[in-house]
């Protein structure tokens, strides 16, 4: 891309001649295309490029901590410690009233797990950290999976499966492809190893706010949804259960998302770039 800004927002002029006539010829023959302000400006990128680095860092953080016997409010007070000493926020703590800093989720819970000093990790258990990170107003967010002790069988296979799905997902996730191409590949690969695929929840653009446009979800139909264009940053973060893709929200708390059938889920997630030429993971 050219470093050609007005104002650090995006403009035509961004793009090369040659890119930018494509997306006009596309737009012309109907495709569904993503809003401007999606698309990233170099000083953009290098931003939340280095917002991505703190993010990643912090789930090294909690992969060399995480162990048997730990509570998730320890877990929670690790990341808002790491995350404050490299000068960064973390994106989690009070929005739209989350009370915490970092998700902890496990076994059968999807998402959104909030850390609490009365719950502790288990041999056997396989929880989902998800970590958001905020500097200089930039956004990055990423999630991984860990398996604690000894864990049965199918539970390790869930826990591979997905992470299996979130790289063919990102391997589908390329410039001028569609977000129904991500959300197939992902459905397929799940499916086939016997899982499901939710349905209520899916990925995000994310960059210079927390939740953008454009939703990616996990399943659908190849060749359909919004095009994949240079310049995007979102997430890809499959979440895949062992039973039914029904969810359901706890009502005590209003943001934990739990299976509906009591079986485990397993969710990884990570942040791209889609660049001219294929896509640039920023989180790990």
């Amino acid at each position: 891309m050219k470093k050609l800004m007005k104002g650090g927002r995006f403009t035509p002029e961004c793009y090369s001649a040659e890119i930018e006539d494509k997306i006009q010829r596309y737009r012309k023959l109907g495709y569904k295309l993503p809003p401007r302000r999606v698309i990233r400006t170099p000083e953009q990128i290098e931003g939340i490029r280095k917002s991505a680095v703190i993010n990643t860092g912090l789930l090294d953080c909690v992969a060399a901590n995480i162990r048997e016997g730990i509570s998730t409010a320890e877990i929670d007070k690790l990341v808002y410690e790491y995350t404050m000493d490299h000068g960064a926020i973390p994106a989690p703590l009070n929005y739209e009233g989350y009370p915490k800093s970092v998700c902890v989720s496990i076994n059968e819970v999807v998402c959104h797990g909030i850390p609490s000093e009365k719950e502790f990790l288990r041999s056997g258990d396989i929880v989902n950290v998800d970590v958001s990170t905020i500097l200089d107003g930039y956004f990055s967010d990423a999630s991984r999976m860990f398996m604690i002790g000894e864990v049965i069988p199918d539970r390790k296979k869930l826990v591979e499966v997905t992470k299996e799905c979130l790289e063919i997902g990102i391997k589908a996730a390329q410039p001028w492809a569609r977000l129904g191409d991500v959300g197939a590949a992902i459905q397929e690969h799940a499916e086939k190893n016997g899982f499901s695929v939710v349905r209520d929840l899916c990925g995000h653009g994310v960059g210079i706010e927390f939740h953008e446009p454009p939703n990616v979800e996990h399943f659908g139909r190849k060749g359909t949804g919004t095009m994949i264009l240079p310049g995007m940053t979102f997430t890809i973060e499959p979440m895949i259960n062992m039973g039914s893709y029904d969810v359901f929200i706890d009502s005590k708390d209003g943001w934990t998302v739990l299976t509906e059938d009591g079986l485990p889920s397993a969710q990884w997630e990570k942040m791209l770039l889609i660049t001219e030429t294929g896509n640039e993971i920023l989180t790990y």
